[in-house]
């Protein structure tokens, strides 16, 4: 039996005392004095100059100049949600952090995802990292896991992370482009820096385009330790796992979906949680014992490396899940502050160079973010653990703290706060000596095995996606020689990689491999290996008047029982006449959406309503575009003319009564039989990449 106390509101507890509703209140100024008129300003005579006795007015305007706080500077652009973390396999044997240990526990979280290069007004659906941080508001105190959605990084020093961000960002002379890596300044870095080029391999695979943040996974990306009650460390690398399976757009539907809909991902997120339909995943570790640590052929301490999973398979102990969003999103998402450096007792860091950078970094940052010492007491980053030392004053200052001792040792507040007892953190014990030196470890030289072994464990249509994509990118860089230079680098991670490439960008592939292949894979690189669902997919189903009202109903219904969300498009708002008399009520009219902004389309039947459609521009581009873009797509009786007015050939068609599926085409005579069936399998695959699709135009 799980104490109340104990359970996931403990946050949620805590922020209701500070939660304001407008309902039944009176306009007030910050001060509390009633407001008698909000419209007019104080003047002398109605055409005359305005007053400076007006506080009111002078109060609103000061407080409004003064709303905007600094972006972030990395990871601007974010959404978040509150949820709730559940243990189902102590690691007691590993840790004494209580959250990891005791299952019986509830722990309440804050989640923030996020775009990395981009400002706060840019797209979601960008080529970019993407943020996945944590806070854990545990009994012991606040743990924020800081990670992405790429297990490694670009630099392996943290030293290097303002040169990156640079170099990433707009160009200084014109400040474009914005929130894309597709320009000179990102890529001549990416040349002179080969550590750099397993992260370029994930950034240029579909992991950089996620379908949505419940289908994304996430990683601590550096090693850190675990600390037992005997004092024993194990290495640790910290995984999230989608219930959804791990799911990407098409190049060419994020570039479209970032003009039809900027706010792609944070849409999709706000509504799953809004509709009941939590997003869900499992928390992994893979653990390497203290004496293992130099058994792999490259140092856990370099965040440019993987552990592969087939070497250390990835232990499943616990699931988060997202249950609540925000009341206001400048209050928490904006203000949430996450520190690398928040650990709890039974977690501590390694001495990888790049973490080491980020304990320093992210606690500067939030000074000048958020305006000083003071922005812990922030409600979104209060914890819920009791909060007691002899910090005092500063900027914002919330707290008002009792006594006449700010200093430890003391009598007069008789010597407290306690310093030290039971649950205290104490830093894992570990010798440290050497020469001051500026000089990285030769463990950390090789930059491209692991390149390639992403490379090698990608399907033919990944790498397909891969190659488009260094060739979109370096399409855009204007320096040739910074072409060159990539191509240069890439012929050491694979030899048919940089000759496609460079056969792409206009220089001279290169004649022999810098280094062989090593032909080693790891099949939990691919997407391919996902699992699949149709949980939350977004079907659009259109319609004209004379639609088959019948057929709608009956796959339409099979799609919601199946978890997906069907909405009816036609050319505009209001209802559409059915074939037999009655209506159909339309979710939205086709000119305000886009295939891209749906998971699969169906084509009903009725004569009279397809071909409306066939002759609606909108409708037709609507079909060929998703086709393009390898989505599931259903036609019935009349339907399927649709989709032959659309260019869809080389596809098979139904034909007699039973419904055949082509490379995720669905087609039937009749909505019965197992048409539905298997519509529902061709949206659960998410996408069907080796349609050959280059022929339609869209």
């Amino acid at each position: 039996m799980v104490d109340p106390a104990d359970r996931e509101d403990r946050k949620q507890e805590q922020l209701e005392h500070r939660r304001v509703s407008p309902e039944g209140a009176r306009l007030t100024t910050d001060q509390g004095i009633r407001v008698d008129d909000t419209d007019n300003s104080l003047s002398a005579g109605e055409r005359g100059p305005s007053l400076m006795d007006d506080f009111h007015l002078r109060e609103k305007i000061t407080h409004f100049d003064h709303e905007r706080i600094p972006e972030r500077v990395v990871h601007a652009r974010g959404a978040g949600a509150y949820g709730h973390f559940r243990l189902h396999e102590s690691l007691a044997a590993y840790t004494t952090a209580e959250f990891l240990c005791d299952t019986s526990l509830t722990t309440p979280v804050f989640v923030r995802f996020s775009t990395v290069a981009g400002s706060r007004g840019s797209a979601d659906t960008v080529r970019d990292v993407r943020g996945f941080a944590t806070k854990f508001y545990t009994r012991q105190g606040n743990f924020d896991l800081v990670g992405n959605n790429m297990p490694v990084f670009f630099i392996q020093d943290g030293i290097k992370f303002p040169d990156f961000v640079h170099a990433v960002k707009p160009e200084p002379p014109n400040e474009i482009p914005q929130a894309s890596s597709a320009h000179d300044t990102l890529w001549d870095f990416v040349q002179l820096q080969p550590e750099t080029m397993h992260m370029m391999m994930w950034l240029m695979s579909d992991r950089a385009l996620p379908r949505s943040f419940a289908m994304m996974q996430g990683f601590g990306v550096h090693t850190f330790r675990l600390v037992n009650a005997e004092g024993r460390p194990t290495f640790v690398k910290f995984h999230w796992k989608p219930r959804l399976g791990t799911h990407s757009l098409a190049w060419d539907e994020t570039q479209k979906i970032a003009g039809k809909d900027p706010d792609f991902n944070r849409r999709d997120l706000w509504d799953r949680i809004a509709a009941g339909d939590f997003p869900e995943y499992e928390f992994g570790v893979q653990l390497v014992a203290a004496e293992d640590e130099h058994r792999f052929g490259f140092d856990l301490l370099d965040p440019t490396k993987i552990i592969p999973e087939e070497e250390v398979p990835v232990r499943p102990v616990g699931t988060l899940t997202l249950d609540r969003n925000p009341d206001n999103f400048f209050a928490e998402t904006e203000q949430v502050a996450f520190h690398i450096a928040n650990v709890v007792p039974g977690i501590d860091f390694t001495n990888d160079p790049l973490l080491q950078a980020r304990l320093f970094s992210y606690l500067d940052t939030q000074l000048i973010r958020l305006g000083g010492p003071n922005f812990p007491q922030i409600p979104v980053n209060r914890p819920v653990a009791d909060v007691r030392n002899h910090h005092r004053d500063g900027y914002h200052q919330m707290d008002v703290h009792q006594g006449q001792a700010s200093y430890h040792k003391n009598t007069l507040s008789g010597g407290c706060p306690v310093v030290g007892g039971e649950g205290s953190f104490t830093h894992y014990e570990e010798r440290v000596d050497g020469s001051k030196i500026r000089k990285r470890s030769d463990s950390f030289e090789d930059h491209y095995s692991q390149a390639t072994l992403f490379w090698n464990s990608m399907t033919d249509w990944e790498k397909e996606h891969i190659v488009g994509a260094f060739r979109f990118e370096l399409g855009k860089c204007e320096h040739k020689h910074v072409r060159e230079g990539v191509v240069e680098q890439l012929n050491h991670v694979d030899h048919d990689l940089a000759r496609q490439v460079a056969d792409g960008v206009g220089v001279e592939p290169p004649k022999a491999p810098a280094s062989a292949n090593h032909g080693r894979s790891s099949p939990a690189l691919s997407q391919a290996n996902a699992p699949g669902s149709v949980q939350g997919r977004k079907i659009a189903i259109l319609a004209a008047d004379g639609v088959d009202s019948a057929a709608v109903a009956a796959v339409g219904g099979a799609l919601k029982d199946a978890g997906a969300i069907c909405e009816i498009l036609a050319a505009k708002d209001g209802f559409v006449q059915a074939a037999n008399g009655g209506q159909v009520e339309v979710t939205r009219a086709m000119p305000t959406m886009a295939s891209v902004l749906y998971d699969a389309v169906l084509v009903p039947g009725g004569e009279e309503s397809v071909r409306t459609l066939a002759q609606d521009g909108d409708a037709v581009h609507f079909v060929a575009e998703a086709f393009v873009h390898c989505k599931a797509i259903g036609a019935l009786d009349a339907g399927i003319g649709l989709l032959e007015r659309a260019g869809l050939t080389g596809v098979e068609f139904a034909g007699g009564d039973t419904a055949v599926s082509d490379t995720g085409v669905v087609t039937g005579r009749g909505p019965g039989g197992d048409f539905s069936a298997k519509l529902i399998d061709a949206v659960k695959a998410h996408r069907h990449w080796t349609r050959a699709k280059s022929h339609v135009p869209a």
